[in-house]
């Protein structure tokens, strides 16, 4: 993938981060700006395929305040911020305010849909990847077209992603918010505490990149506040 800066993958690659495409945007989109308000012409989403970051967030995380807030954020912005640096182009997060389209650009750059959980279903990596944010350029760069990824969920019969949650958080009319907290902070809660999301782990995809129960935990304690 040709960005005009042959490090970068190389540096994403040292903290256990990948490239997971790109695309240029269009005239008649309504890009991000800079704070020159100068509009972005392409975009690189970063991300993770399974736990590769997890021992080099852990080793980071030893070096800060043990009260540090959203420390995943904190050091996925360190990193992406500082591989922006040195290739020339401006870093984002999911979670910068106001919010930006991030599920809508990483299905335009890889192609992917939504599962039933609504985390987007990878044909290589089931449910278990993540987008960590992504490298804004003011100048086009030449970017792959995204593959016609397989859509496994299509194939799925049984979806057993929709089954195995105690309190039926994931269905056809959406997600049941305040049911999944009430049930993962209460005594029934601890094997969704311990070792994550029992309808995500129910999916048979991807297995081989199955997030860790610790960090699966980790996770969910974030999600749930507990």
């Amino acid at each position: 993938m040709t960005v005009g800066c042959d490090h970068v993958s190389e540096a994403l690659a040292r903290h256990g981060l990948i490239l997971r495409g790109g695309f240029n945007f269009v005239d008649c989109e309504d890009a991000p700006v800079d704070p020159r308000n100068v509009p972005a012409k392409s975009a690189l989403l970063v991300g993770q395929a399974g736990a590769a970051p997890w021992p080099h967030f852990q080793q980071w995380r030893e070096r800060q305040a043990r009260d540090i807030t959203n420390p995943l954020d904190s050091w996925a912005r360190e990193v992406i911020g500082a591989v922006a640096q040195g290739c020339g182009a401006r870093a984002v997060s999911p979670s910068d305010r106001p919010y930006l389209p991030f599920q809508q650009w990483a299905m335009r750059a890889e192609g992917l849909k939504p599962s039933p959980l609504g985390i987007l279903m990878h044909p290589q990596y089931g449910l278990w990847h993540a987008y960590r944010g992504a490298l804004l350029f003011e100048d086009e760069i030449s970017v792959p077209e995204p593959h016609a990824a397989i859509h496994l969920c299509d194939t799925c019969v049984e979806k057993p992603c929709l089954k195995s949650c105690p309190v039926d958080a994931y269905s056809v009319d959406g997600f049941a918010h305040q049911a999944c907290l009430a049930h993962v902070r209460g005594t029934d809660g601890a094997p969704c505490r311990a070792g994550g999301c029992l309808d995500r782990n129910a999916c048979p995809y991807g297995a081989e990149y199955r997030y860790p129960a610790d960090v699966q935990a980790f996770h969910m304690a974030a999600f749930a506040g507990v």
